[in-house]
């Protein structure tokens, strides 16, 4: 199964669609169903470019105006619906990005490739940070997650618990990670730390 090449890439296009997939919106209210669902914890979401991705959305056929609001003396608002093309466009996107794999570059894998730039107790002290942070991360996801199954389904709940398994994985291997590099047992940490005592490169990271 190979992925699609598609005319919108931007997750917040997937995200109004789905939105629009409920009901009619104008743009201020998509916004607000987004906050009030927490989507906004799991896309990306600057709602001052929410407008330029209704428009773009409009401009390829998959939303189109279905009337207009009005309420006292506000301005007019438009209300867009999903056309048939946005529902096909919406499932088969979603259904990509649930069965194919694809490659992403978070900024801390970014990091730990360039990481040994820095002296190895350096990194320790900087990974520790890190995984305080995470830690308390954790707990008070846990506890926030423990709250909204109170009152919500698991099912709208699954991103979080996703979210909360990533962090705990993250803390986990940064664990065993920094045990290894205070222990001397990570292959290559005693040449990584002669270079920074030394400035000499050893021949086996540069061959």
């Amino acid at each position: 199964m190979t992925r699609k090449r598609r005319k919108l890439t931007n997750p917040l296009a997937l995200a109004v669609m789905t939105t629009l997939w409920q009901k009619p919106m104008h743009p201020y209210e998509i916004a607000q169903t987004l906050r009030s669902q927490g989507k906004d914890a799991s896309t990306k979401t600057n709602y001052g470019s929410l407008y330029t991705v209704v428009q773009n959305l409009e401009k390829h056929g998959f939303v189109e105006v279905t009337g207009v609001e009005r309420q006292g003396n506000r301005p007019e608002r438009t209300v867009y619906g999903l056309t048939e093309a946005g529902r096909e466009e919406m499932t088969e996107w979603l259904s990509d990005l649930l069965a194919i794999p694809a490659k992403e570059y978070p900024i801390f894998e970014t990091a730990l490739s360039l990481m040994p730039t820095l002296p190895p107790d350096e990194v320790v002290r900087l990974l520790e940070m890190r995984l305080s942070s995470l830690e308390v991360q954790v707990a008070g996801g846990r506890g926030a997650l423990e709250k909204l199954y109170e009152t919500l389904p698991r099912l709208f709940l699954v991103e979080v618990e996703y979210q909360l398994h990533m962090v705990e994985a993250q803390v986990e291997w940064i664990s065993g990670f920094l045990e290894e590099i205070k222990k001397g047992s990570l292959p290559g940490v005693e040449e990584w730390r002669r270079f920074h005592e030394t400035g000499e490169l050893p021949a086996e990271f540069t061959s």
